[in-house]
């Protein structure tokens, strides 16, 4: 499998891009305004959308795309996602009033979009690549994701905050190679953070005290204004961890 980072920012500004990333030519890992580094041509080509959680930041592309490709495509796009997040996709997003219902259309019988429903845990297969849900502390209801070639495995945890189920599973993953996490502020709002369901550089270090594996760690999902900030701090509060900056066009091979 291959992973390549559209975009993993908390923001946008100049080339800063929120969350979503391409697995192999046909998968996106969230939707955000990452997407729009694709040509129509790659666009054309994604089969599957797993979507972590309804926030704008990971879902504000996906609109955009099944508009975009709808017609020169021959089968539907298919959105993985909590019942959840469905819901308030198809109530605040896909209900005539903000976008067109597009798994109604052209037909309810042949629509653009389809939903396929994923709980906690569940594992969904496509040609051998394996995504599991995984879980998420977030004021929304989320879910990050287990990504497994059979080789080796990638995690993305989603936004999230202090979390100790996901450490469950994750310690349990023999063929762990990467873990993607988020910090989305400095520890300056560390208050913020925890209102929010995201972390600080103090609380990422506390979780990733929690992990067994040694594996290579990329933190996402930065608030633009405070990345050199952050990234400073999570050097100081999580050094022996050996964290680094994910960036966009970052491409991973497991």
């Amino acid at each position: 499998m291959q992973l390549r980072i559209l975009g993993c920012s908390g923001g946008i500004g100049g080339t800063l891009q929120t969350t979503s990333m391409l697995v192999d030519h046909d998968i996106l890992v969230d939707a955000g305004t990452g997407v729009t580094a694709l040509t129509l041509s790659e666009l054309e080509q994604i089969d599957h959308v797993f979507l972590t959680h309804a926030h704008l930041d990971h879902i504000a592309a996906l609109p955009l795309i099944v508009d975009t490709v709808g017609t020169i495509r021959t089968k539907p796009l298919v959105v993985h996602c909590l019942p959840e997040v469905k819901k308030s996709l198809q109530d605040h997003i896909f209900n005539w009033k903000i976008w067109p219902d597009f798994g109604q259309l052209p037909s309810k019988d042949e629509p653009f979009l389809v939903w396929q429903t994923i709980e906690l845990g569940e594992t969904v297969e496509l040609d051998g690549r394996r995504f599991t849900a995984l879980p998420a502390n977030h004021v929304v209801p989320a879910i990050g994701y287990w990504l497994d070639s059979g080789q080796s495995s990638l995690v993305f945890t989603g936004d999230t905050t202090s979390n100790d189920a996901l450490w469950e599973v994750v310690n349990g993953i023999a063929n762990l190679r990467y873990l993607i996490i988020e910090t989305a502020f400095p520890n300056t709002e560390r208050e913020l953070a925890i209102q929010s369901k995201h972390l600080c550089p103090s609380l990422l270090a506390e979780e990733l005290g929690k992990l067994e594996h040694t594996v290579q760690i990329f933190i996402t999902h930065l608030k633009p204004g405070a990345v050199t900030q952050t990234m400073a701090e999570v050097q100081e509060d999580a050094l022996q961890f050996g964290p680094r900056m994910l960036a966009n066009g970052q491409v991973f091979r497991f």
